[in-house]
């Protein structure tokens, strides 16, 4: 299977691409920059240098020929202002889901942020609210889209510890920490499980296998 991640470069897409690459599918990272490089080959991945901020749909839909499925895990990442909340959280990922829908890609996951279609509470940091409205923007957009089997992924806050195999995987899982690892583990298995397509799932560390996790959210639907 070749899988195309958004966001090639980041902790989540590398771990992600390792997995993939592990078991002898074709992973591909876009990345934005060509140092970015040196480290999605080292775990396994075709890089494939494309600014989400500035490329054409045609230029994106080029890389996603013969992709059998795409994943959005790209951010503007701590740091970035407002406007970057909206260019890359928000318009990036509509525009991977418009070139994946002109290649012919159907498979779309996701990975947005728990609970981000409540609104910001009174307080909030602007920046950090401006993420959350983006991040929401994205994911109405792709549910609209009637073309895609789409899976939208939310969650908690990440942690780098190792990962522990065992998950809360639902609609109303409630806010708590996620191993980067575990995130990883969760968008591998959602890739192989076709019937989470609709689907939008908060994920928090718990209980549950992995497998058995999304095994369950695709039969509960």
């Amino acid at each position: 299977m070749r899988t195309v991640i958004a966001g090639g470069h980041g902790k989540i897409a590398q771990r992600l691409e390792r997995l993939l690459a592990a078991r002898g599918d074709r992973p591909a990272g876009l990345i934005r920059k060509p140092e970015q490089a040196t480290a999605l080959l080292a775990a396994g991945a075709e890089p494939l240098v494309c600014d989400l901020e500035s490329a054409p749909v045609a230029e994106l839909t080029k890389h996603l020929e013969g992709a059998d499925a795409v994943v959005f895990a790209a951010g503007a990442g701590p740091g970035s202002g407002a406007d970057r909340k909206e260019t890359v959280d928000r318009a990036a990922a509509a525009l991977l889901a418009d070139a994946a829908e002109a290649a012919g890609v159907r498979r779309y996951v996701m990975v947005s942020a728990i609970n981000v279609d409540e609104e910001p509470p009174p307080g909030t940091d602007p920046v950090f609210a401006a993420y959350l409205r983006a991040k929401a923007a994205a994911d109405a957009d792709l549910r609209a889209r009637t073309a895609l089997e789409w899976t939208i992924l939310r969650p908690g806050m990440l942690t780098d510890a190792p990962g522990t195999g065992l998950v809360d995987l639902s609609p109303d899982a409630p806010r708590g920490e996620i191993t980067r690892d575990d995130v990883a583990a969760v968008l591998l298995a959602l890739l192989d499980t076709p019937a989470t397509a609709g689907l939008t799932l908060n994920l928090v560390n718990g209980s549950t296998a992995v497998d058995a996790a999304v095994t369950r959210a695709a039969t509960a639907g």
